[in-house]
């Protein structure tokens, strides 16, 4: 398989996130984003990296064992070559899922890639570039997830989880934005509501703090 990405990092941890969290999985984290998010924890994956092959990436991979892979960044989907990446990782039998931020075009993603896309927040610092259009790709192999970082972003969350019927298209995922939101009041404010979500806490961080498992 040729075409070359930018890799930030490839790294074996528990999932922290998502519909698997608490599984193995193998991240490939690659580099660059178009976006600054006030909540950011990865902003040494904006520039920099190694270019490696396809196939370099996928020999990486392989040497964990394991059966899950997540494709994150930075912004992912912001290297032309990522497209072929996915569709290679699920050609050799992965569980994959791709982490996007929901502000380019995911149409193109292989239909057997679980997309795990954000609809950024008021809070974020970021709410004017998201790409509703993407809305209308989501299914339910798919997670859509709003990180939350006050009362106000999740008034606009509940109000686009209405608006856009997200309930009835794919999975819908809310976090708290780690030293923004408190945990505990955001799932009383799920339960109240009644909210039509999976309410989450990023498990990676109460394992390892700012460090990743390996």
């Amino acid at each position: 398989m040729s075409g070359t990405l930018r890799l930030t990092e490839i790294f074996y941890s528990i999932q922290g996130e998502s519909r698997t969290a608490g599984i193995p999985t193998v991240f490939i984290r690659l580099s660059g984003c178009p976006l600054r998010c006030t909540y950011c924890d990865t902003p040494y994956a904006f520039k920099g990296g190694d270019l490696l092959s396809i196939d370099d990436i996928l020999c990486r991979a392989a040497r964990f064992g394991c059966r899950y892979v997540t494709v994150t960044g930075g912004e992912p989907l912001a290297q032309k070559g990522c497209l072929a990446l996915l569709k290679e990782l699920a050609g050799e039998g992965y569980e994959v899922s791709l982490e996007t931020s929901g502000v380019l075009d995911i149409a193109e993603v292989d239909p057997r890639v679980s997309r795990v896309m954000d609809l950024k927040t008021p809070g974020s610092g970021e709410v004017g570039k998201n790409r509703f259009e993407n809305i209308q790709h989501l299914n339910r192999n798919d997670q859509l997830k709003f990180v939350i970082c006050d009362r106000p972003d999740y008034d606009w969350a509940r109000e686009q989880i209405a608006h856009w019927r997200l309930a009835d298209r794919c999975e819908i995922l809310v976090s708290p934005a780690a030293g923004q939101q408190e945990a505990r009041e955001l799932a009383e404010w799920v339960l109240v509501d009644r909210l039509p979500v999976r309410f989450q806490i990023q498990l990676h961080r109460l394992l390892w703090g700012e460090e990743k498992g390996r």
